[in-house]
């Protein structure tokens, strides 16, 4: 089969390969897929900014989303049958979407919204399931409380937006003055230009920052929020509890709570607390979110969809064009079933 794969680590473009179609396991499932997203993470990826922590021989197939039709189901799978059309994103560990077929743990997919075309679909699980851990799992986000997210208009900005507003959260967000409309129409309850506006002048006593720019940025979003109150880091700098989560090593994990110690000095000082997140593969909670773009209180924002076989123009797009409004997708453009 067609895919776009890792050579080797470094800055180099994915390159298009062919390889040998997936085998599934008992517990997996073959996906045809029909679109797949990109995300930061995937140039994240190639240039080995976690290889220390998720080991992958290069060669290996790229892409941390998809949408897609079930071809084959492993023998112990019985919640998910040939024919079905999923999304999901694979695990750390299992990656490879920007291919014709990719294996899946079952416990990683869930029914594709069916108000959701596959393209839109493959925009949303990686997003949406960070949206999902950030503010439900680790904040606990409840009515009333006041959320400020960074880069409202992005992939992962756009999703925070709308879940945070969906559980009764005052949201305010940063971005550009022509985006300004769009996230406005996503919940957002104040927004700030980022290029004429200082945020730490316009905002205080917030309970929760998500931060998707690190350094200065998330520096001075630790001024924003009340005593008590929560910063979520996406960018960095990376903490002990991260290389945990991914299993690291003891010594590996001591270096990442130091690379985080100044800035949890500096949150301790002001008396609040900062977290890195990684976000984490859970088909039990696509299938909540599901749901929530079913209702209508959650919709996919995109901003270009490229042919599978522009998938490294896609990726170049999106590092060219920081701060894309929305995710930029790659489609198969295979007719629908049916």
């Amino acid at each position: 089969m067609k895919a776009f794969v890792v050579e080797k680590y470094g800055a180099d473009a994915i390159v298009p390969a062919e390889v040998a179609d997936p085998t599934i396991g008992p517990a997996d499932v073959l996906v045809q897929v029909r679109a797949a997203s990109i995300n930061p993470l995937d140039t994240m990826t190639r240039k080995g900014e976690f290889k220390q922590l998720i080991k992958r021989r290069p060669p290996f197939v790229l892409g941390h989303d998809l949408a897609g039709v079930v071809t084959e189901v492993g023998a112990q799978v019985h919640d998910i049958a040939v024919g079905d059309e999923v999304y999901s994103r694979p695990r750390d560990q299992r990656i490879g979407t920007f291919a014709e077929y990719v294996a899946v743990d079952h416990e990683d997919v869930a029914p594709k919204p069916r108000s959701l075309g596959f393209d839109e679909a493959a925009a949303v699980p990686l997003v949406s399931l960070a949206a999902w851990q950030i503010l439900v799992e680790r904040a606990r986000v409840q009515p009333g409380q006041k959320v400020l997210v960074h880069a409202g208009a992005g992939g992962l900005g756009s999703s925070l937006v709308q879940l945070a507003k969906h559980l009764g959260a005052t949201v305010a967000t940063t971005c550009s003055a022509g985006t300004a409309d769009l996230v406005r129409g996503l919940g957002a309850d104040i927004v700030i230009d980022h290029r004429t506006q200082d945020f730490t002048e316009e905002l205080s006593d917030y309970d929760l920052v998500v931060d998707s720019l690190g350094g200065d940025n998330l520096r001075r979003s630790l001024t924003v929020l009340r005593k008590g109150g929560l910063a979520v880091g996406v960018a960095g700098p990376p903490d002990a509890a991260f290389a945990h989560q991914l299993g690291a090593p003891r010594p590996l994990a001591l270096v990442m709570h130091l690379l985080s110690h100044r800035v949890r000095r500096r949150a301790a000082r002001l008396g609040v607390r900062y977290e890195f997140f990684f976000m984490r593969a859970s088909g039990a909670q696509l299938r909540e979110l599901t749901a929530l773009y079913d209702s209508g209180a959650l919709r996919p924002v995109l901003d270009r969809t490229f042919p599978f076989d522009e998938t490294p123009e896609a990726m170049a797009y999106v590092q060219q064009r920081r701060g894309t409004a929305g995710k930029v997708v790659v489609s198969m453009g295979l007719p629908a079933e049916g």
